[in-house]
């Protein structure tokens, strides 16, 4: 009896320590969203900023057809490529300055990524825009794990709103679902607790949801959308985790999150808007 107990326990050990070691691999999957699928459009300005551990960030700019309604930032999926996800929003959100940044380590970006990295950058990026924007109003939309940074960031900074799209209430509790028998307490290095982030928080939260959502199943869209102060929209759109992306009905979906979130939000007294001229944001001409 003893041999099969150890041999159980070797076995435990060594499926709970492979977890553990390929966890960034699995949450941070880089090599899927190395190469961009879509040409920028051709005003879109590259931008490079450096973290407070000297790590360069890149990202793009996109300035709003005519008047902007304020600017968008935006955080793809793990599996987004940063440049495709700066398209997907412009294309739909054209009346917005948007702009987006390849997480850290995700090439062109340096170093490694990390919820603490990815926080930080994120922070990084909002100050940096609002000095030199300086918009009517700051969003944040996030898809998928950026929906996580997006709720750290609407802890973090004053936002006029958040849209969260295939939104989960935590990396932690998606992992406790998915492997009941690890402790995940003790060996999840990036919880990524959007549900902790957000509650409580007096900003207005637009959540989109897909109907067959084999990732992030409704359960924790759910979990996330009871701890919420302020929702404004809540709707679910048909597809899968990624599929409801290509659906039709997404777009004008995303029109009324933005929508709902400029009705709850009364504009920034800043006064007149600068230009991105302001301050030194590391502008670079796009290849």
């Amino acid at each position: 009896m003893l041999p099969w107990i150890l041999g159980g326990a070797a076995v435990y050990g060594a499926l709970v320590g492979g977890l553990y070691v390929l966890q960034d691999g699995l949450l941070f999957p880089r090599s899927v969203a190395r190469v961009a699928r879509y040409p920028l459009p051709p005003h879109a300005e590259r931008l490079t900023l450096v973290s407070e551990d000297g790590e360069r960030i890149v990202g793009h700019l996109v300035r709003a057809e005519g008047r902007s309604r304020g600017l968008v930032i935006g955080f793809p999926g793990n599996a987004w490529n940063a440049d495709d996800y700066t398209v997907f929003l412009t294309q739909r959100l054209g009346d917005f300055d948007v702009a987006v940044f390849h997480y850290r380590g995700y090439a062109p970006s340096e170093g490694e990524p990390s919820e603490r990295a990815l926080f930080a950058d994120a922070r990084l990026v909002h100050d940096t825009l609002v000095a030199g924007l300086r918009p009517r109003r700051v969003y944040a939309v996030g898809a998928s794990l950026g929906s996580g940074v997006a709720a750290h960031l609407a802890r973090a900074r004053e936002l006029d709103g958040v849209v969260l799209l295939t939104p989960f209430d935590s990396v932690f509790a998606l992992a406790r679902r998915r492997y009941p028998f690890v402790p995940v307490r003790w060996l999840l290095k990036h919880p990524f607790r959007s549900d902790l982030h957000l509650q409580g928080r007096d900003v207005p939260v637009a959540l989109i949801a897909a109907s067959d959502d084999g990732v992030v199943p409704r359960a924790h869209t759910d979990a996330l959308h009871r701890v919420l102060k302020r929702p404004v929209l809540y709707e679910i759109v048909e597809g899968t985790h990624s599929g409801l992306y290509d659906n039709p009905r997404f777009d004008p979906v995303l029109r009324r999150a933005m929508e709902a979130l400029e009705r709850a939000r009364t504009p920034r007294a800043a006064g007149a808007r600068a230009t991105v001229e302001a301050i030194d944001l590391g502008r670079e001409s796009t290849p």
